[in-house]
């Protein structure tokens, strides 16, 4: 792909992995949490992934960059997101590797079946409908706000797709964290690791990393904190590490 073949608002963004991805700044681009959740997922090589919401498609090629799993289908509702993640898809050349599938998260058990997955990713909306001031931009709005789609909707789905003992992963908010740990085990997701990402080292966790177990007994692993930034601009070892050095969660 060259940039003639580019819509007149996108841009082909390197990846520092071997792959690229069509964005558009006007609309939502990936941010830290993208790359986290890819490095804090575990996927074996024969395993079959599904990522929930997948916007234009950069964790199921960052899963791919970082040969997780046998496959990932990626699942959207926003049909120009989709199409978007479709044509980096191809612009990859990881057509046999990555499906994206154009849907609603409330209909996954419908689309693909049920115990249909091995492992599940998603990066979902963080913010209830009315929580705080919603981006004029629809595609913005709709990836930050739950407006197509809740936490609910999302881990009822997920326990229905995933197969037994399969594991789901989510980055998310800590100030949601009492709601997403008990609706997690509602549904039979039960909690068994979870690392909180602080921007700083004496600031304050702003996102999480959970990760669940359908069917798993009651035991959960709180993990030593993850410190993104040494001073602003500049990231920890660890931090570089995830983004360029290929280390695994």
């Amino acid at each position: 792909m060259t940039k003639s073949s580019l819509l007149p608002q996108e841009r082909l963004d390197d990846l520092q992995n071997g792959y690229e991805i069509i964005q558009d700044p006007g609309k939502f681009c990936f941010g830290a949490d993208a790359v986290l959740l890819s490095w804090y997922a575990r996927a074996l090589a024969h395993e079959r992934i599904l990522d929930m919401g997948c916007g234009t498609g950069i964790i199921p090629i960052l899963l791919r960059a970082r040969k997780k799993g046998s496959h990932v289908v990626g699942l959207e509702i926003q049909e120009d997101c989709a199409q978007m993640a479709r044509r980096s898809v191809i612009h990859n050349h990881l057509e046999e590797e990555i499906t994206i599938v154009t849907g609603d998260i409330r209909e996954a058990s419908v689309l693909f079946g049920g115990a249909s997955f091995d492992v599940i990713t998603c990066n979902p909306p963080y913010m209830i409908d009315q929580h705080g001031l919603q981006n004029a931009h629809r595609e913005i709005a709709i990836a930050r706000h739950e407006i197509l789609c809740s936490l609910g909707d999302v881990l009822s789905q997920a326990a229905k797709v995933l197969r037994p003992r399969g594991r789901f992963y989510m980055i998310h908010r800590p100030f949601r964290l009492g709601e997403i740990l008990s609706k997690m085990v509602q549904v039979g997701l039960e909690p068994k690791r979870m690392r909180l990402i602080h921007p700083y080292v004496d600031k304050e966790p702003n996102m999480v990393l959970i990760e669940g177990l359908s069917g798993g007994r009651s035991r959960m692993t709180v993990e030593r904190p993850f410190i993104l930034y040494k001073e602003p601009g500049v990231y920890t070892q660890e931090a570089l590490d995830v983004y360029y050095g290929g280390k695994e969660g």
